[in-house]
């Protein structure tokens, strides 16, 4: 099926007969087992002008196959593999027997191993399934080259083509997949997908000189056959190529700098620094600019990477981004996607614009920075697969690595240049300690040389030792040496590791020992915070002291380089000192202490949590956990902008802390946070939402909690529903429904049921999504919940108008009248989110009812205030239906702008449903504007990711389209 039709019987080639015949054979094979009624097939063959005969040429042909298929067959014995089903047919093949079989196998195994982050996999069992592809699906049978199945079955080969592309291009290999695109293009010269998939290939393996003669050619083409300029696809390929970002002013406030503060006294490196400056003399010969700094640890690997940076960064005008991917962390490394959500925010892009995907999360951010002059310093970096999606792509961008790891596949594959640093030279180590204690060096130069050694040489143990000789003047060096000696000979008769991990920890056992008790103890806890970072509120907190007594500890440790400042008043600690603290704790302090600290730790975040999300959505307060804030200094929450502020700010914490909280016996801790931050992580927080309530989830099992287990099954299939990921939604809603229930907790099931009847209305399943959404209703109106209240309205609004085609006009009317009483209830509450749905769910069902001036009203008031409160998915929504109304009123240009606008949203923050919304919305736009060409490709486009996704409603809008187009019809947009 997978080319032209073949059917092969022990190792013989069958001859299915003439083109009738395997054409029902193959729309049979298609159905994949399900019956076809005679009346299809005979659409299928002949449309709207079937022959009289044509019944019975259907069951001619079906005769013979059934002959061909099984030629020993006794006369009138039923047939198995292609009976007789009610007044139609089924073929029912052996398992494995259909290569689609085989191709969709190996699509799903190339998902998981995407989600699995195994982008080399992924793309080896995609170069497989597309490898089985020999042309078109049914290529030999004209006569369905246009049939809704066909086409499906070839958007599923041209998606398979396309992450096979992404694939190969994520992992580097760009040019091995130019023959196979190059191929594609060749074979479909006006099919503006596959040309864009070549154009990017070229430029992704740094050929754009070629990649522009592929764009001109195609639109050239267009142009001349079709009449039409480049489409979205073509044009974004095009943009990637060719759009200039100009270098904006040194003082503009749109250049990123994140780098942190340069390195003091800083000496030595200057063969590294060589190096370097080669990479970037060099210019842009090479398709990526990669350059490593690999060594053990605290050996200087991030001073040099950020004293270098601070060095060139005028040679990156557009910005210079520093990441710290804490690679060697036990706690919770970074992970790819989070840094990339970290990259893209520190770009300027909108946390509900990043997509939740690991590869369309990677592709946004190559998109953003291409062509743009950008210093990226990745640091602390643990393996080549946390690094490759980083990759800009683009060798107008430097990337900056440092590692404990020698990163070998970046260089393999990536032509990385790697630097060794090894220990600093003697010279350097004594012109290091120098600039940090002056001219006693000079006064006794042999004691300086044996202090160097003795902190090994690594620049991290010379600065903290520095720092003691600093703080004791008085005392000769030899003095401090022979101290410091003997500590190391006691510490290697407890620990006899290997001698840079010792002199290590020497010293900063040497420098410990030297701090006050109060600043001892707060060192000490810095073992006990899972975050990356600290402040002096949650300092306070663990050491039981002031904030005053916090900050000065912390002033303290960072003049003791035990800590390093941050920016927002925040402080970092180097790994390795971060282990020697927690040692230290499991050494001096009584589990109880340590117990009662992280205690108080816990309901010190938990409290400002509930406090910023009291704030931000008062009126889901008496459903959320109750929480007091604790007595501990607590960081002010004034304001709405204050609470975003400490989100933003603490939510990589809040994360570490949920986890934390599950792997080590406080499961109650992560069910609060995540029943607390469900809201704040809903409103485009996707990746930390999953995180965080999947935790929730496994806290549940560990206590046999069924209330909590609910909550967490309710939002955890809320998130799966805004993603547009519908089967895991419904499986965990239901389930949640259950337990609610058996628990007596009629709020969390009437938000279950509001979730379901969402995901519900997405699969079709119209009567059971209005029956939930109407028993949400009278519960929230039960329990006094006037939130919940215009949230079961808008939502049984919405359903009721868009329950089909069919929908009558008094259910349109009852949707405007639930739509309505919404809007008052929204607007009574100041929710504005809940005010622009309402008002774009009418401007929807005014449509409906061919009132079109109110629904522009409704819907520009929706859309405007959408972008307002930067809410991106409800703006693409009212875009898009406003292309549906200008297309009403026959104003095909502007419809299409309002719709290309929503597509391009709705691609940005990754919404399924909503793109293949507009897309259909497009087709049916062009389809009236006689651009049958682009109205096929926008239909066939929304049908793939429809029936990707399980939506019935865009999946059979797009099939209509498709029908329509191929029937010549021209009639009005289906709703």
């Amino acid at each position: 099926m997978l080319g032209p039709t073949r059917v092969v019987r022990d190792g013989e080639l069958l001859d299915l007969g003439p083109a009738g015949r395997r054409a029902v054979f193959g729309l049979l094979a298609l159905a994949h087992g399900q019956p076809l009624a005679r009346r299809e097939l005979v659409d299928a063959l002949w449309g709207e002008n079937p022959p009289a005969t044509s019944v019975n040429i259907i069951q001619t042909h079906v005769k013979h196959l059934r002959q061909l298929l099984e030629p020993t067959r006794p006369a009138r014995t039923p047939s198995v593999q292609l009976p007789s089903v009610g007044d139609g047919y089924a073929l029912r093949l052996p398992a494995g027997a259909v290569d689609l079989d085989r191709f969709r196998q190996l699509v799903a195994q190339a998902a998981e191993a995407e989600r699995q982050g195994n982008l080399t996999q992924a793309a080896q069992l995609l170069g497989k399934a597309f490898g089985l592809w020999q042309g078109l699906a049914l290529a030999d049978i004209p006569v369905l080259a246009n049939h809704p199945r066909v086409l499906g079955l070839n958007g599923e080969r041209r998606a398979a083509l396309a992450r096979y592309a992404e694939a190969m291009t994520a992992t580097g290999q760009a040019a091995q997949v130019l023959p196979v695109l190059a191929e594609e293009a060749a074979a479909h010269p006006l099919n503006e997908a596959a040309q864009a998939l070549l154009v990017r290939a070229y430029v992704a393996a740094g050929h754009r000189d070629r990649a522009f003669t592929i764009y001109d050619a195609a639109r050239r083409r267009l142009a001349d056959e079709l009449g039409v300029g480049p489409g979205p696809d073509l044009t974004a390929a095009y943009l990637d190529l060719i759009e200039e970002m100009p270098a904006p002013a040194a003082n503009s406030p749109s250049v990123v700098n994140q780098l942190p503060g340069d390195v003091f006294g800083f000496t030595g490196r200057r063969t590294e620094f060589a190096i370097l400056d080669a990479l970037v003399a060099a210019g842009e010969q090479t398709a990526m600019r990669i350059a490593v700094i690999c060594g053990t640890a605290g050996v200087g690997k991030t001073a040099l990477a950020v004293r270098w940076a601070h060095r060139v960064r005028g040679l990156f005008p557009d910005g210079q981004i520093h990441v710290d991917l804490r690679g060697y962390d036990p706690q919770r490394p970074v992970s790819a996607g989070e840094a990339l959500a970290r990259l893209l925010e520190a770009l300027g892009v909108s946390a509900v614009d990043i997509p939740l995907d690991l590869d369309r999360r990677a592709a946004r951010y190559r998109a953003a920075v291409a062509d743009l002059r950008l210093l990226v310093v990745l640091d602390n970096a643990s393996s080549a697969d946390q690094i490759r999606p980083l990759l800009p792509g683009t060798p107008t961008c430097l990337t900056l690595i440092t590692s404990r790891n020698s990163m070998a596949g970046l260089v393999a594959l990536h032509g990385a240049r790697r630097l060794d640093v090894d220990l600093l030279p003697a010279d350097d180590a004594t012109g290091l300690l120098h600039t940090l204690i002056g001219e006693r060096v000079a006064r006794d130069p042999a004691a300086a040389i044996d202090l160097a050694e003795q902190c090994a040489r690594l620049p991290l143990a010379l600065r903290v030792a520095a720092e003691l000789a600093a703080a004791r003047p008085a005392s000769p060096l030899a003095d401090l040496t022979r101290e410091l000696a003997d500590r190391q000979r006691r510490l290697r008769l407890l620990d006899p590791g290997d001698d840079v991990r010792a002199a290590v920890r020497t010293v900063f056992s040497w420098s410990y020992q030297h701090l006050r008790p109060e600043a001892a103890l707060a060192f000490r806890r810095l073992g006990l915070h899972p975050g990356p970072d600290v402040d002096a509120c949650s300092m306070a907190v663990l050491t039981g002291a002031g904030l005053d007594a916090a900050r000065e500890a912390l002033d303290t440790l960072a003049r003791n380089h035990l800590v390093q400042p941050a920016p927002g008043e925040r402080f970092t600690v180097h790994d390795l000192l971060r282990a020697y603290a927690a040692d230290l704790a499991g050494e001096h302090d009584p589990p109880e202490e340590r117990s009662a600290a992280v205690n108080r730790l816990f309901d010190h975040y938990l409290g400002i949590a509930s406090a910023t999300m009291d704030t931000l959505f008062p009126a889901d307060r008496p459903y959320r956990p109750r929480v007091e804030l604790a007595t501990t200094p607590a960081a002010p929450v004034t304001g709405a902008a204050s609470a975003r502020a400490w989100l933003s700010a603490e939510r990589p914490t809040l994360v570490a802390l949920c986890l934390y909280a599950v792997e080590n016996d406080r499961p109650g801790f992560a069910a609060d946070l995540a029943a607390t931050l469900y809201r704040y992580l809903e409103s485009g927080h996707y990746t930390d939402a999953l995180t965080v309530h999947s935790a929730a989830l496994r806290a549940a099992g560990l206590t046999g909690n069924d209330a909590m287990q609910a909550h967490a099954l309710t939002n955890l299939g809320a998130v799966h529903r805004l993603l547009g990921d519908y089967g895991p939604a419904a499986g965990h809603l239901r389930h949640a429904i259950e337990l609610h229930r058996r628990t007596g907790d009629r709020y969390g099931a009437a938000r279950a049921m509001t979730n379901l009847g969402i995901v519900e209305e997405r699969l079709g399943q119209y009567q059971t999504a209005v029956a939930h959404h109407h028993e949400a209703l009278a519960a929230h109106r039960a329990l006094g919940n006037r939130y919940g209240e215009a949230a079961a309205l808008l939502n049984l609004g919405a359903a009721l108008s868009n329950a089909s085609t069919a929908s009558t006009q008094r259910s349109q009317s009852q949707a405007a009248e639930h739509l309505a009483s919404a809007l008052e209830l929204f607007r009574g509450l100041g929710d504005r989110v809940g005010e622009a749905s309402a008002l774009s769910n009418l401007g929807d069902v005014c449509v409906n009812l061919g009132r079109y001036t109110d629904a522009i009203g409704y819907l520009i008031e929706a859309r405007d205030l959408f972008h307002a409160i930067n809410h991106r998915y409800g703006e693409a929504a009212a875009l898009s239906n406003l292309g549906r109304v200008y297309a009403q009123l026959g104003e095909g240009d502007r419809a299409v702008e309002q719709l290309r606008t929503a597509l391009e949203i709705f691609r940005r923050i990754g919404h399924r449903y909503g793109e293949a919304s507009a897309l259909n919305g497009l087709g049916e736009t062009l389809r009236l504007a006689g651009r049958e060409a682009e109205a096929l490709e926008a239909h066939t486009a929304a049908f793939e990711i429809a029936t990707g996704t399980g939506d019935h409603d865009e999946s059979s809008r797009a099939g209509l389209g498709m029908q329509r187009i191929r029937q010549g019809a021209v009639k009005t947009p289906a709703g």
